[in-house]
């Protein structure tokens, strides 16, 4: 008999935590009782000892010393084994990987902010299996669930760069897994901060609903002002794709008001960033001249904080500018998106070209990016066994 699955993520509560460090058998066993909800009895039938046995333990008239006692312990209450004593070989060396694992995570979450989106996913691909493969054994201790979480949100959004747009449920299935475990963890910033990338990458599959959802969520959960900024620009570019005019333009202003009072914050947070989404928020909300306008007094793509910010944001005033008729400027900025897009492995923006190219005037466009996304799709390693 093991841990149910009511009681596996009990020993991520912060109580629970304090309880393991404490390395008393006493203290463990009363931390798990309480929160399973079980009598002495049960506990008794759980572990196959008799009731007093249990309540001497608990009252530190008994112990247990031996290897074979312990183990069995850990493994019916899920108790990591360093936290009786028994960490054996195997065990030593993955603490001393997870600290190896925490560099990972943010050399890869660097590398996918500077352009290397396919980069992290290599760097991080190993990582994640070993955590997935620790996890699905049942050892569900705070350092690998953290570690886990991050792992999967930085490898959900880094997918959401560098998958065309029919596997981009993929990126948001790993960032929802990020979630779920952040929900665990009792930690409202950082769950906030998963919640903001899940419900981009839920946007960027499809499922605008979702998405505004969650962002309004992590909106509640952010204190931080850079991060509720982040969170505010996410949240109008859901909404200006859902077509919702006063959601879009709210969450802009709120934004804008964040920037003034926090400053720039990150590659979302930026003046750059902001002035895409409303560009993108007024063409998806019926305002076409409002974003040409805006797309016109565009600055330059050195300006952008990110490489693929200076992909998305061409994209963005092209599609503003070929709406009110403007082809040749528009045919400017969509060569200018789809080189950028090349050089980056980007097939999410390179899709995006070809949709928006689909008219009269914009034959040459459109051909090239067929053939950018046919290279760059025959190139690509294949996202299947990332699927989970």
């Amino acid at each position: 008999m093991t841990a149910s699955t009511s009681t596996r993520w009990l020993w991520l509560l912060p109580e629970a935590r304090r309880a393991l460090e404490t390395r008393e058998l006493a203290v463990i066993l009363r931390c798990y009782r309480k929160f399973a909800g079980l009598s002495q009895v049960a506990m008794g039938e759980l572990l196959g000892y008799d009731p007093s046995y249990v309540s001497l333990l608990e009252r530190r008239q008994r112990t247990i010393n031996d290897r074979q006692g312990l183990s069995h312990i850990s493994r019916v209450l899920g108790v990591p084994p360093h936290a009786l004593g028994i960490t054996s070989d195997e065990d030593a060396d993955f603490l001393a990987a997870l600290q190896f694992g925490e560099s990972t995570v943010r050399l890869a979450e660097i590398a996918r902010q500077a352009g290397r989106a396919a980069e992290a996913v290599e760097e991080l691909w190993p990582l994640v299996v070993r955590l997935e493969a620790r996890l699905r054994e049942g050892r569900v201790d705070y350092g690998t669930a953290s570690l886990l979480a991050r792992a999967r949100a930085t490898l959900g959004t880094s997918l959401g760069h560098v998958l065309p747009e029919e596997q981009l449920y993929l990126a948001a299935r790993w960032t929802g897994g990020a979630m779920r475990l952040a929900r665990h963890l009792d930690e409202g910033d950082f769950l906030g901060h998963v919640l903001r990338m899940h419900g981009n990458e839920l946007r960027k599959a499809g499922r605008s609903g979702a998405a505004i959802a969650r962002l309004a969520e992590a909106a509640e959960l952010s204190h931080d002002e850079g991060e509720r900024g982040q969170t505010f620009v996410l949240l109008a570019r859901a909404a200006g794709e859902q077509g919702d005019a006063a959601r879009h333009d709210e969450a802009v202003a709120t934004a804008d008001l964040l920037m003034d009072a926090a400053g720039p914050s990150g590659i979302l947070f930026t003046p750059f960033s902001l002035r895409e989404v409303r560009v993108r928020g007024l063409l998806g909300t019926g305002r076409a001249s409002a974003a040409a306008e805006l797309a016109r007094a565009r600055p330059g793509s050195g300006e952008a904080p990110a490489p693929q910010w200076a992909a998305i944001e061409a994209v963005t005033s092209a599609d503003a500018l070929s709406e009110v008729g403007d082809l040749t400027s528009a045919h400017t900025l969509y060569s200018e998106a789809l080189s950028l897009a090349t050089r980056l492995r980007l097939p999410h923006q390179i899709q995006r070209v070809v949709r928006s190219t689909a008219k009269p005037g914009l034959e040459e466009v459109r051909a090239d990016a067929l053939a950018r996304l046919h290279d760059l799709t025959r190139h690509r390693t294949t996202a299947g066994s990332l699927s989970r």
